[in-house]
């Protein structure tokens, strides 16, 4: 009998090892898709560039502009071109406009992704409003920029080198506005009163 105790000891620590390797591996799941995503371009996630590209080559292609925004935004967003044609490796600056319809402040983020997917890893921003979150005061209207280019490498892409049409779609989506710092550093140094 003094076997089987130590076999239900060891089938408990089983048992507890395994939820804790699953509990890490969920936890790991989101910054490891979203790491997956960025290096190969996966689902159509878009790459971030420092700068410029210093290779733009003669051939064309056409960038096609999408817009979308969750019902309980109270948002107008379009994009104020329809499409672009631009050399690849070119440079280009696209515009969104936003209107806030709602006589409230309302703060928003920008989900995006490139269609074809194979493209998205050679879709390159170096500066795009949906990097921060948006907040429009009632009625206000901003135009917000998007600065990219395509990677030249497309053309030698075995998957994605006979692309030469690209969709960019945004879809705004309503989150909590940022807490004020001030407020926050304000309660931590108010005395307590006992």
């Amino acid at each position: 009998m003094s076997g089987k105790p130590r076999s239900n000891g060891r089938t408990v620590a089983m048992l507890a090892g395994v939820v804790v390797v699953m509990g890490a591996l969920s936890w790991a799941a989101v910054p490891f898709y979203s790491w997956f995503c960025q290096v190969t371009g996966f689902a159509g996630t878009t790459n971030v560039a420092e700068s410029a590209s210093d290779t733009v080559l003669e051939e064309k292609i056409r960038v096609r502009f999408d817009a979308n925004a969750d019902s309980n935004l109270g948002w107008t967003f379009r994009p104020m071109q329809r499409e672009m044609e631009l050399r690849i490796g070119e440079n280009a600056i696209a515009f969104y406009e936003a209107i806030n319809n709602t006589d409230q402040p309302v703060t928003g983020t920008a989900s995006y992704n490139v269609a074809p997917d194979a493209a998205g890893y050679f879709f390159n921003k170096i500066e795009c409003f949906c990097f921060t979150e948006q907040t429009l005061q009632p009625g206000e209207r901003v135009e917000m920029p998007v600065s990219f280019f395509v990677d030249a490498d497309l053309v030698n892409d075995r998957d994605a080198g006979r692309i030469r049409d690209i969709t960019l779609s945004y879809t705004f989506h309503r989150t909590d506005p940022p807490a004020p710092r001030q407020a926050a550093l304000d309660a931590k140094t108010e005395p307590t009163v006992n």
